[in-house]
């Protein structure tokens, strides 16, 4: 194997896109990238509540795959916009086979990073005899410790100047139940008390998912209409603990047995804590597992990335 990392394809747009009736009054927008019938997958983004973006483009060798990437319900283009009505996991699950059925493919290769992670094993664990591999990266399980950890007490200690500026805009005296405080304000009718909660939550979570900070991406998730949906339909899931049960997707592991997979995770992931993609790499044993030194959560940092494109590479069958 070539020491040299691996890093992003050349940009490239994609060849379809268009909008999907999924039901409920839902529209998700796709693109798809790469050559027609080639080795089909699918990429879900992190949030919930993020977005698709030129960049997730290029973690394929656009020669050998048909990729499919898209806006989860309520985010980015789809609309309607930071929507939590009909807005749950097996919702997002169904979109996915919604999806695959749209291009006609059998079983195609799913990636998911950070909560795209989760979605791929909820989605992989109902269907898998749909899907010919996994490439999962920054593991999350939406178990209590998961979320207690990020939101109430854990990250805070590595990055108290940050959340200091994450709890300013709740009152001492809500501050024993972040999440719940949060919930209040996102789904509140005044619409600057939204922004700014929204803001103050997606900048927390800008600011602490690389190992070196980024003071733009930061900045970006403070953007309004990108905040208003993150903010809204990430506390939503998490409130809800993305109608799963405790435990559900390690419990469900076995599940994966027939399915190959890479996990790749960074060392010092503050949001997501490497804890559970070590419990899931035990429990599904043809996962082939990378924990990445020097890194945090962001699939951009090197290591991470490199793995990830090695992963793609490999199961599309390039040597």
């Amino acid at each position: 194997m070539s020491d040299e990392l691996h890093s992003f394809y050349p940009e490239i747009e994609p060849f379809e896109t268009g909008f999907l009736e999924v039901g409920d009054g839902h529209r998700v927008y796709f693109e798809r990238v790469g050559t027609k019938g080639a080795k089909p997958a699918v990429f879900l983004h992190g949030g919930p509540g993020g977005t698709i973006g030129p960049i997730h483009r290029r973690l394929f060798d656009p020669a050998l795959y048909d990729v499919i990437l898209f806006d989860q319900r309520g985010c980015g283009r789809s609309t309607p916009h930071a929507s939590l009505e009909a807005n749950t996991t097996w919702h997002l699950v169904s979109d996915i086979e919604k999806l695959r059925a749209m291009i006609g493919a059998d079983k195609w290769l799913v990636f998911g990073g950070s909560w795209g992670s989760t979605l791929a094993l909820a989605y992989a664990e109902t269907h898998p005899d749909r899907v010919s591999e996994l490439v999962l990266r920054g593991v999350y399980t939406l178990t209590k410790a998961e979320l207690a950890w990020y939101y109430q007490f854990g990250v805070s200690e590595m990055y108290p100047d940050r959340w200091e500026q994450f709890v300013a805009p709740i009152p001492e005296g809500e501050r024993s139940n972040m999440m719940a405080a949060y919930h209040r304000r996102l789904t509140e009718e005044d619409r600057e008390i939204q922004l700014e909660c929204a803001r103050a939550w997606s900048q927390w979570e800008g600011a602490t998912i690389s190992l070196l900070p980024d003071p733009d991406r930061t900045e970006n998730f403070g953007e309004a209409e990108f905040a208003l949906a993150f903010a809204r339909i990430e506390n939503h899931f998490f409130m809800n603990a993305g109608w799963l049960e405790e435990g559900q997707l390690i419990r469900d592991a076995y599940k994966l047995k027939d399915i190959p997979g890479v996990i790749v995770h960074g060392r010092y992931d503050m949001p997501c804590p490497l804890r559970y993609a070590w419990d899931l790499a035990k429990a599904w044993p043809r996962a082939e597992f990378h924990i990445i030194e020097g890194a945090g959560h962001a699939f951009t940092e090197p290591g991470i990335l490199d793995q990830l494109i090695r992963a793609t590479d490999r199961f599309a069958g390039k040597p």
